[in-house]
């Protein structure tokens, strides 16, 4: 029963690791310049091309400033990010520390465009990606 289970453990291992992606890249995001947020996205949507989208996992983190790209507010990327959510190997993190930050500033919690995730921290979390072997990129 023992060699069963490691087989089982085995092959679910293997099999995990199979899908999981080689190419893996976080990007930061930290400020509100335009210009900024769409190289950003044009980053991922280029590096996402080269590799193909089953080879590449590649996460946008954005933080302080950098927040307001992942709200519907900002027109210019907002219908691109939407777009990317869920249909790519793109995703989209905003900072929890920095939501709350606004929330306690104009008394209510920014709205995100549907998709983006919220992480606790966005430095936390560009740190914990880089430990799983992301790598660093910051336009």
């Amino acid at each position: 029963m023992k060699k069963l289970l490691i087989s089982l453990a085995t092959i679910a291992l293997l099999s995990f690791n199979a899908h999981a992606a080689e190419n893996k890249i976080v990007i930061q995001v930290s400020t509100d310049d335009a210009r900024t947020q769409k190289i950003a996205i044009n980053n991922a949507i280029n590096v996402q091309k080269h590799y193909g989208i089953d080879n590449v996992d590649i996460e946008i983190v954005a933080y302080g400033p950098g927040l307001s790209m992942l709200t519907p507010k900002n027109k210019k990327q907002a219908a691109r990010i939407s777009s990317l959510v869920g249909m790519s190997s793109i995703t989209f993190s905003a900072c929890g520390n920095t939501m709350k930050k606004i929330k306690k500033k104009k008394g209510k919690m920014p709205k995100l465009i549907a998709g983006v995730k919220v992480v606790p921290a966005g430095v936390v979390r560009i740190h914990e990606l880089q430990q799983q072997g992301y790598s660093y990129v910051r336009p």
